[in-house]
């Protein structure tokens, strides 16, 4: 994934967490998980989060959002 990539997913969760309800999907079509991170390339999810979106309450999508910020971050400025 391209730091432009991993900005644009980033500033999709920035827009996502500032709504108080009906979070959008995360997805964005383009569905390649990575090997090393089994993340989604596209959305940075992993399979069960993909997986359990739609039956997610409101909560628990906010924290999907949460990891997706932490997962660019992170892979924009490595530990």
């Amino acid at each position: 994934m391209n730091l432009v990539a991993i900005q644009t997913v980033a500033a999709r969760a920035q827009a996502a967490l500032a709504k108080p309800h009906d979070l959008p999907s995360p997805c964005v079509s383009v569905c390649v998980m990575d090997a090393q991170s089994q993340l989604c390339s596209g959305c940075l999810r992993t399979l069960g989060e993909i997986a359990a979106w739609a039956r997610m309450p409101d909560d628990d999508k906010r924290q999907v959002w949460q990891a997706i910020a932490l997962r660019a971050k992170a892979w924009v400025e490595p530990a």
